[in-house]
């Protein structure tokens, strides 16, 4: 059996030419491997490498507003109790559970049938009343040309008089009486003491009410505009005073009302901000808290009595004051650093003080001079080089406001068909 190497030769060319055209094929196919490798980098200029870029921003003084964020909950500004002044059935309820209703409107009818014969009772008596009064005056206007040509004793003018004084009084307490009959009967008719919403009917009809005390039929609350309690630390409340007395700090927008906005449970921001009533006196002795009210718009009833909720408040404002984004500020024991990035690249810590947060932002009361730039982004590629080593400093930018990244470009290197 033949092996390969036994192959006849082409009839074209000797085995010496054949020899030399398998080498050349040989040395052409490694010159075109080594041409696709890719070449070294080439050096730098300086033969050094390129500067690590990292995301810096500029200190920029302004007046800021100082933010805090409290935990709060909802409360109606008036709340009314409907009870039952009289005694009796309840006959009739007149409104809707859940709806407004205005003060005065009528709200539950009891049976009013023993008020008005009492009414009645108490009309009679004073026109009986009225009518002796009559009589005894008519009387005492008889005596008084009488006694004067003494036909009669002055004891029975003195008498005559005192008759019509008592009868004056017998009138003036009927008067009284119709009118407490009068009331009476007003209470079986149960109207709104305030205006507001109503929730759902504590009795129902046929129901025995006001016998012995005053019977609750329903709770109206008034919620444009609510009220809403928050707390706040005393010891923040301290400092916050002693740096508005120093100066540090200014009353914001140079209101005595403070601005409140309100942050529901949902993240969202309620479209009406509200304004700091007051503060309470009195410190909890077991918390350390005191308590402040703030009064809010409602127009749409969308904040309900018992809603828990954030409290933004807006309590001072500070001059002169720079903010830098959280991750570029690093909290330790013993302060709160900052790297800096200096005109040369060199990267130096400083140590800051900070103040307040606002809007995941921290604000930088001391340490930090206009127009110099602090690292943001690139802690990681910093670790990785030699002390002292300068980088390039970038403006940095919120990941929400990065600018797109390019398309990739078509490859040039595609194979053709």
């Amino acid at each position: 059996m033949k092996s390969l190497h036994d192959a006849p030769s082409t009839p074209h060319h000797p085995p010496r030419m054949q020899a030399r055209l398998v080498v050349g094929m040989l040395a052409s196919a490694l010159i075109a491997a080594g041409c696709t490798k890719e070449a070294p980098t080439a050096p730098s200029a300086a033969g050094q490498r390129p500067a690590v870029e990292v995301g810096t921003v500029t200190a920029t003084p302004s007046d800021v507003g100082l933010v805090t964020e409290l935990p709060g909950r909802v409360e109606a500004s008036r709340v009314a109790q409907v009870r039952a002044r009289a005694a009796g059935i309840l006959q009739q309820r007149m409104f809707k559970e859940g709806s407004d209703v205005k003060a005065g409107q009528t709200l539950f009818r009891i049976d009013e049938a023993p008020y008005a014969a009492a009414l009645d009772s108490a009309r009679a008596n004073q026109a009986k009343a009225e009518a002796n009064l009559a009589q005894t005056q008519a009387q005492l206007e008889r005596y008084r040309p009488l006694v004067e040509a003494n036909a009669i004793s002055k004891q029975d003018f003195v008498n005559a008089e005192a008759a019509v004084k008592q009868s004056q009084a017998d009138v003036a307490s009927t008067k009284a009486a119709v009118r407490t009959a009068g009331i009476n009967l007003g209470y079986a008719t149960v109207t709104a003491p305030i205006s507001g919403r109503i929730g759902r009917a504590l009795v129902t009809e046929g129901a025995l009410v006001g016998q012995g005390e005053a019977t609750p039929l329903a709770v109206i609350q008034q919620i444009d505009p609510v009220y809403v309690n928050f707390t706040q630390s005393a010891n923040d409340i301290l400092q916050l005073r002693k740096a508005m007395t120093s100066g540090q700090f200014k009353r914001a927008e140079g209101k005595d009302a403070a601005s409140v906005r309100l942050i529901l449970s949902d993240g969202t921001e309620y479209e009406h901000p509200g304004k700091l009533l007051f503060s309470d006196l009195t410190v909890d002795s077991t918390t350390g808290q005191i308590t402040l009210r703030a009064e809010v718009p409602n127009p749409k009833g969308e904040l309900l009595p018992g809603l828990y909720l954030r409290v933004k408040l807006e309590q001072a404002q500070a001059s002169n004051a720079i903010t830098l984004p959280q991750q570029a500020v690093t909290r330790t024991q013993q302060g709160d650093i900052v790297n800096v990035v200096a005109e040369d690249g060199k990267v130096s810590q400083r140590a800051v003080k900070i103040s307040a947060a606002k809007n995941n932002r921290w604000v930088v009361r001391e340490g930090l001079e206009a127009g110099e730039k602090v690292m943001v982004d690139g802690f990681q590629k910093l670790q990785m080089l030699p002390p002292g080593t300068p980088v390039k400093a970038v403006p940095w930018q919120a990941p929400g406001q990065a600018a797109a990244a390019p398309a990739p470009a078509a490859d040039a290197s595609a194979a053709k068909p």
